[in-house]
């Protein structure tokens, strides 16, 4: 069996947005900060995310943003999403009406968590991320001012993916699903797949060369748990692009180029003689060292490779 690779230096990270950039937790009460989460903390949906004057403010689940304070009779995805948060925490509600279910479920939530139990969503009462998170970053200060509409904290999820920079050579190789294999720092290696590509390209060069321009590629690593304490750690990666099953092989060093073009091997026959055989290459196993032909060549064959 034969393989052809892409390997490429990765970077071990916690997952965010699709881009890899992490969100943003957007503060809207007013006042002091006066309970912070520390930077690798993990939040809950439901749970506290930080104090202002002392007051809870809550991390919810959802796409939507906070923008606007609900109450009973409001409607729309903000409340949908308050309501698949009460239900997922074991509360009593759905559906896209901020109902009198609603009502009851959000105030039981309030008084669980320490928080006025009004039965309204204040504006300023929660934030909304897409998920748990996990905190990358705190930007706001013990003791500061907290103020609207500013970042309070950064955050990812809580699943490690492997982030790698393709070069436009490597770009059309890989494809998402690809199968991929991660060597850890201490030599430790895990699976993985090629889970997205980035769409747009960044240039490291001074001059914006096109070619020197890469693209983010995403890998999702099969059991994250076996990488995990390693957060921004550099690793090696392999990309699986290509297979052929029962390839009839010889190893790269054997091929020699014709005159006139062409590739040939040179097989030792069973009497001793030394014959130039022209072959077809195949795929090339990049890191096997190996590639497959077609030609008067078959198993077992012996073949001249340089002297080491």
């Amino acid at each position: 069996d034969l393989s052809s690779m892409v390997s490429v230096d990765g970077l071990l990270r916690y997952r965010a947005r699709p881009d890899g950039s992490p969100y943003s937790a957007i503060n809207q009460a007013r006042g002091t900060y006066t309970e912070l989460p520390d930077e690798g903390d993990k939040v809950d949906c439901g749970d506290v995310l930080y104090r202002v004057d002392d007051e809870p403010v809550l991390l919810l689940c959802g796409a939507v943003p906070a923008y606007r304070s609900s109450a009973i009779g409001d409607q729309g995805n903000d409340v949908r999403q308050l309501n698949l948060n009460l239900h997922r925490l074991g509360y009593d509600a759905n559906g896209n009406d901020f109902t009198w279910q609603t009502e009851e479920a959000l105030r039981r939530l309030q008084h669980d968590k320490g928080q006025d139990a009004t039965g309204a969503l204040d504006f300023d009462d929660a934030v909304f991320l897409p998920a748990s998170a996990r905190i990358s970053k705190v930007t706001g200060k013990l003791g500061g001012a907290a103020q609207q509409g500013s970042q309070v904290a950064q955050a990812t999820s809580d699943t490690l993916e492997v982030q790698v920079d393709l070069a436009a050579s490597q770009q059309g190789e890989v494809k998402v699903g690809d199968l991929a294999q991660i060597t850890l720092p201490g030599n430790t290696s895990v699976e993985g797949k090629l889970d997205r590509l980035g769409r747009v390209a960044e240039s490291a060069g001074k001059d914006d060369d096109v070619d020197d321009a890469t693209i983010p590629a995403y890998i999702r690593l099969d059991d994250p748990e076996q990488a995990r304490g390693l957060d921004r750690a550099p690793v090696q990666v392999d990309i699986t692009t290509k297979g052929v099953e029962s390839a009839l092989s010889v190893p790269v060093t054997a091929l020699v180029g014709k005159s006139g073009g062409g590739f040939a091997v040179e097989v030792v026959r069973d009497d001793g003689r030394r014959e130039l055989v022209a072959v077809r290459p195949g795929l090339f196993d990049t890191a096997g060292g190996r590639v497959e032909v077609e030609g008067d060549v078959r198993e077992g064959d012996s073949v001249v490779v340089p002297s080491s």
